[in-house]
């Protein structure tokens, strides 16, 4: 029988290892699986490279793991705001490296992990510092630039319904970066609100099959609470 379900959070990030590729879903602070990054910063997986768009805010969620000091590197495309202070101080003392990439180009390059594709051609970057060391071609007149899939080891991701086989779907703007790290992603693990019979999901409201999905976790609605999570079996 096919049961994904995982008893804890602990259980299901359990073999995420030192230098893995994490891509954490997420936009800004709209379904960033903060229970799932807590447990992250708990299981102590260290030398991470992490892939979220952005690079956390004030001291919660991906911000009080990039505190931990065991982010190596960050891929994203807004790595400042007004509470990013604490990528802001890794980043000038030189703690923590930055591959800065345009929000378009970095779906479009997680997409094409998931998709199998090598690598595709965009206008976005041209003529800028971004395109730096990158292959460019004209295409019917216009210039492009080169660019390449982003893999990850494990896709962290907020769900909001999912059922024992790992069919997800989300609540609104949550939806954001979840699905397709889901597909480019070795294991996938999400949190959810509600786990449901099979069957009871719609298929056509299926937004991430089963097949992409290694865990699921069910997580209280209430918020998360100062130094830690709040699970419910």
């Amino acid at each position: 029988m096919i049961d994904k379900t995982a008893a804890s959070i602990g259980e299901a990030l359990q073999d995420i290892g030192d230098g893995a590729c994490v891509m954490i879903g997420g936009f800004g602070t709209a379904g960033i699986p903060n229970e799932l990054i807590d447990g992250l910063i708990e299981q102590g997986a260290r030398d991470l490279t992490v892939v979220n768009n952005n690079a956390g805010n004030a001291e919660q969620g991906l911000a009080a793991l990039l505190k931990t000091g065991r982010v190596r590197k960050i891929i994203c495309s807004f790595p400042r705001q007004a509470d990013s202070h604490i990528f802001d101080a890794l980043y000038r003392s030189g703690k923590i490296e930055l591959e800065l990439v345009p929000q378009g180009n970095l779906a479009e390059r997680i997409r094409a992990a998931g998709a199998g594709i090598g690598a595709f051609f965009t206008p976005t970057g041209y003529g800028t510092d971004l395109a730096k060391g990158k292959e460019t071609r004209e295409i019917d007149g216009r210039p492009y630039v080169l660019e390449y899939p982003i893999y990850g080891d494990v896709a962290l991701i907020k769900a909001e319904r999912g059922d024992r086989w790992g069919n997800l779907t989300y609540r609104k703007a949550a939806r954001n970066f979840g699905p397709v790290m889901a597909t480019a992603a070795k294991r996938t693990v999400a949190t959810v609100h509600e786990i449901v019979p099979l069957g009871a999901l719609d298929p056509e409201h299926i937004v991430t099959p089963g097949i992409f999905v290694s865990k699921i976790v069910k997580i209280s609605r209430t918020a998360t609470q100062a130094g830690g999570f709040k699970q419910v079996a």
